[in-house]
């Protein structure tokens, strides 16, 4: 009988494993890369709604944290526990809220991986300098330090110091054949999104830095000259003011709140035009399946989004604020020809640009602290 193959052991440190973007990724490529890992995972709010996202193959342990967080210092040796004790040979990190792991990794601990997606409402307009300096420290020994964005790459270059060679760019990839196919009728009908008429459509969390109020603004500009649906996918904390919102516009019949979808493949393909209003943004893997979708895209120019676009859909990429929003979601329903021509150069670029397959190999590379692949 042959012995089962020994998984290589990896700890991961989320702020919160919440359903988000670096939370869908993760669990890609832990489902993609079943047999070949183990994940320890810390969530350090102890939230951990996206392990529904894990298949039943894949090998996981989610870790309480128990630590009081308003005492930092004093965690630096329990952190330095937690890490010897779960067994792992690599440690990763993702984003600012678990930077401190690093810190205490410092001193003869064990090989670390950063993954950084992007900030939080507070440093949408600058970075702030005594983060700056902490990540300069805490992150000494993370290699590489893993940014999905060329926008993040330049800010880790040029602002927090690092060296280009501690530096590696990983575009996020999805599974583009996921979104070529129908929306689910049933679906559509259910959330009242059937009977014709055009729909707006995003999913976003619903937080500060994504700014739905902003989008909730725009799309009543666009009601004044066209018949059109908002929908809506996400949950988060804001959904009871942007209902209110919705309602003190005078737009609430036309806006549907879908709430958290698992498979927005069952969704998309029935959006006239895709929309993000975000404060900030580095490289949306949403953005990458409304491309998947053959979807135009009206969006504020934040991150890396004007250039994930294909060409066509560059003029559609507007200033941040939602009169230009508006008028490019207005000017994209105005003309079906110019939607489909613009969703079929933007599927073209996802799948040769955005592969889930290129991104699955160069992380399952940065796990095992193997070279990234040409």
């Amino acid at each position: 009988m042959t012995a089962p193959a020994i998984r290589y052991p990896l700890l991961h440190i989320f702020p919160s494993f919440e359903i988000g973007g670096s939370q869908m990724r993760f669990a890609t490529l832990a489902n993609c890369l079943a047999a070949r890992y183990r994940h320890v995972i810390l969530a350090m709010d102890n939230r951990h709604q996206a392990a529904s996202l894990l298949n039943s193959d894949v090998d996981y342990t989610l870790l309480p944290y128990t630590l009081n967080k308003r005492s930092s210092p004093a965690n630096l040796l329990a952190y330095r526990r937690i890490i010897r004790d779960s067994g792992a040979r690599r440690l990763v990190t993702y984003n600012w809220g678990a930077t401190e792991w690093g810190l205490a990794n410092l001193i003869g601990g064990i090989p670390h991986l950063h993954i950084e997606d992007g900030f939080g409402p507070e440093e949408t307009r600058r970075q702030i300098p005594r983060r700056v300096w902490f990540r300069r420290l805490a992150l000494a020994r993370a290699q590489p330090i893993v940014l999905p964005s060329r926008t993040l790459e330049k800010i880790a270059r040029d602002i927090w110091g690092f060296a280009a060679e501690k530096i590696a760019y990983v575009p996020n990839g999805v599974d583009c054949t996921r979104f070529e196919g129908r929306a689910d009728p049933a679906l559509c009908a259910e959330l009242g999104l059937d009977g014709g008429i055009p729909i707006i459509g995003t999913v976003a969390g619903l937080r500060p830095e994504k700014n739905v109020a902003r989008l909730l603004r725009a799309f009543a500009l666009v009601l004044k000259h066209h018949r059109a649906r908002l929908a809506i996918a996400g949950t988060g904390t804001q959904r009871e003011m942007l209902a209110a919102l919705a309602q003190e516009l005078g737009i609430a019949p036309h806006v549907v709140f879908a709430g958290h979808l698992a498979r927005v493949e069952r969704i998309l393909p029935a959006f006239s035009v895709y929309t993000i209003s975000s404060d900030t943004e580095q490289m949306p893997i949403s953005l990458i399946e409304a491309m998947a979708a053959s979807l135009p895209v009206a969006a504020v120019n934040v991150g890396d989004i004007a250039s994930m676009v294909a060409a066509e859909n560059r003029p559609f990429i507007t200033p941040v604020d939602e009169v230009p929003l508006a008028t490019a979601m207005a000017d994209l329903l105005a003309d079906p020809g110019r939607r489909r021509r613009i969703g079929s150069a933007n599927a073209d670029k996802a799948r040769s640009d955005f592969s889930e397959d290129r991104m699955i190999a160069a992380y399952d590379a940065l796990y095992s602290g193997r070279p990234l692949p040409a």
